[in-house]
């Protein structure tokens, strides 16, 4: 029986509150309606008193998380859109990531931000906040591309002692299906080689692995191997992973769906620059959504971010230098 990357969060934070008393949820709308996009179906039925409805106030959301994980709780935080996080960005990056430094007391809880864009859904319900969230120690951020990995670095999730980032991206909710639940997987802080190759090396995350791995096959009718690398997490990064297959391949792609200043991809780029620079026989590329506001029209949408199209002109770009 398949299961949806959506149903695989469903069943990880089942599992969880199933497990482990310390672990409640909260968020808008998370109770009797099950959530903006159903991730939390049924468990307030399941666990009453534990799925709890959350005024609309973010800030408010991620403070009462702060406080009950201080005192030995393990909240999950549901944003309705990953952009509306930004309105506890106080909470998240100046409390929560700071605190156990300050205090030496662990405040362990998990935000789970639906992230990245869909037709339609425009510049407030699109965005990738990975990038932004990674820039602060005392976060740790994760970007799960697969069913499996949705599943098991959840439950991992709540494990950690740290503030958690949990990008989970709305268009895999329901376009990405697998078998079934895993029993094992990496530890977050690993990359993945989703596909191995000798000719160059794409490192991505989120919903860009799938347009990539098209990417990689689309090269291959061509006569190019090309090895992708899947981050699973935004920080830590596995630079280990990266540095060893740029060893193999001697050419870097980053692609990812965020906006392009600063970024992920540039700071994958910069550390193998700065590590792996004896490693490289071209200079490395990146690639990422445009530099505007994320537009409503399908069309422009479609344009606006990474696609297996755009990645493979990107590959040959790099394979021709």
């Amino acid at each position: 029986m398949s299961i949806t990357y959506l149903e695989a969060i469903r069943e990880a934070q089942a599992k969880a509150l199933a497990e482990d008393p310390r672990v409640y949820i909260y968020g808008q709308d998370v109770g009797r309606f099950g959530g903006a996009f159903k991730a939390t179906k049924n468990l307030a039925e399941e666990y009453p008193g534990r799925v709890i409805d959350a005024p609309i106030s973010e800030d408010a959301m991620i403070g009462t998380a702060i406080g009950a994980a201080i005192e030995g709780m393990r909240p999950i935080v549901e944003m309705q859109f990953a952009d509306f996080s930004s309105i506890a960005f106080n909470q998240i990056i100046n409390q929560a990531a700071t605190h156990y430094w300050r205090t030496g007391v662990p405040c362990p809880f998990v935000v789970r931000l639906p992230s990245g864009g869909n037709e339609g859904s425009g510049p407030f319900h699109s965005q990738c906040m990975e990038s932004l969230y990674s820039h602060y120690p005392g976060l740790v951020v994760l970007t799960p591309a697969t069913v499996e990995d949705a599943y098991t670095m959840l439950l991992e999730a709540l494990t950690i002692d740290d503030p958690v980032i949990y990008c989970e991206h709305k268009f895999l909710y329901y376009h990405l299906k697998a078998d079934g639940l895993p029993n094992s997987s990496l530890p977050i802080g690993k990359a993945r080689v989703a596909r191995a190759g000798v000719h160059a090396t794409l490192v991505t995350y989120s919903a860009m692995l799938h347009e990539s791995l098209r990417a990689a096959r689309e090269l291959e009718q061509e006569g190019w191997d090309i090895e992708v690398v899947d981050l699973r997490s935004a920080r830590p990064i596995d630079t280990d992973t990266i540095l060893a297959s740029v060893a193999r391949t001697g050419r870097l792609l980053c692609v990812g769906e965020s906006f392009p200043w600063g970024g992920l991809t540039a700071e994958v780029v910069a550390r193998i620059c700065a590590e792996g620079f004896h490693l490289l026989d071209a200079p490395p590329l990146r690639l990422n959504a445009k530099d505007t506001p994320i537009p409503y029209h399908p069309n422009l949408w479609r344009s606006h971010r990474p696609t297996s199209s755009s990645i493979s002109a990107t590959l040959r770009k790099l394979l021709r230098a």
